[in-house]
């Protein structure tokens, strides 16, 4: 019992500094904060298929990294959103296609396109929230997400699948 709880904490750590790291790489190309995303971090998001251990760690990784954003509402609404992707990508996580958790990997697309959108087009436009501010920053935000979570987030799962990694933790 001790151990599974070590285990646990230890994978939501290492889940956070690798969300957190990446960010912050991407954050060097300019990638990282802003209508258009394309963070690298975000193939982290199909974790939470494999354990709950990746809500945590993705959540405060997603807040570790939006430090760098120097913006109290990034720090909020950013780590609501990836809170709220984690918990419905494990709630979904047992619905597959062809083997595939297409579905799980969709909340982090939506939520943060809703979410992000949102807070961008509130906070950031200066025409302030407009119906089409908040389409355009949502569009914005979900095409980075859906790039990054399906076209490299696929690839991950597969190989995190195929390796096992999550072997010794909880069970799917």
């Amino acid at each position: 019992m001790k151990n599974s709880k070590i285990n646990y904490i230890v994978t939501s750590a290492l889940i956070a500094a690798i969300y957190a790291g990446l960010t912050y790489l991407c954050g060097v190309f300019g990638l990282a904060y802003g209508p258009i995303q394309l963070r690298l971090s975000e193939v982290l998001t199909v974790l939470p298929v494999f354990t709950s251990a990746a809500i945590p760690g993705l959540t405060i990784g997603c807040l570790i990294a939006n430090l760098g954003s120097f913006n109290a509402l990034d720090m909020i609404f950013g780590t609501a959103a990836t809170l709220i992707a984690a918990l419905l990508c494990r709630a979904l996580r047992n619905i597959k296609f062809k083997g595939l958790p297409l579905l799980s990997i969709l909340p982090a697309v939506v939520v943060n396109a809703v979410v992000i959108g949102f807070e961008i087009s509130w906070f950031f436009l200066p025409e302030g929230l407009t119906l089409w501010g908040f389409l355009v920053s949502g569009a914005e935000v979900g095409l980075g997400e859906l790039i990054v979570c399906y076209a490299f987030g696929i690839p991950f799962y597969l190989a995190v699948e195929k390796h096992n990694i999550f072997s010794l933790g909880e069970k799917k």
